[in-house]
């Protein structure tokens, strides 16, 4: 598939499923020093996905500081050809206008992708 250099960031688009229905995300960062997924959860507002008592909270420590987010299973994840099913997933307030979230190493490894950047390209291992 390919990646999109906007902003001095690698951007690519998935799709999210929630309790059925499906929502594209544009514009997340293909983010290798990000351990896990993080997701605006303005963007996934539409489709029912809100914080609630059973939502684990997670705080995450990085160059900006301390943030939290909440933790949530998604019926399903697709990155292009990938598909993940009953995966949990972070969501906070990513306060950005421009992108949409963080695709971090916990799909990256999981899908196995390879990251091509003279070709700005990611691929699965056949």
């Amino acid at each position: 598939m390919k990646i999109r250099h906007k902003f001095g960031l690698l951007l690519v688009d998935i799709t999210l499923t929630f309790n059925g229905k499906s929502k594209l995300i544009e514009n997340m960062v293909v983010d290798t020093g990000a351990a896990r997924t993080l997701i605006s959860q303005d963007i996934v507002e539409d489709v029912g996905l809100h914080v609630d008592l059973h939502d684990k909270i997670v705080t995450y420590f990085g160059v900006g500081g301390k943030e939290h987010a909440f933790r949530k299973q998604v019926d399903k994840i697709q990155i292009n050809d990938f598909v993940v099913e009953q995966i949990k997933v972070d969501f906070n307030d990513f306060g950005y206008d421009d992108i949409n979230g963080l695709l971090g190493l916990d799909l990256l490894l999981k899908a196995g992708f390879n990251i091509d950047l003279l070709n700005l390209e990611m691929n699965m291992n056949s």
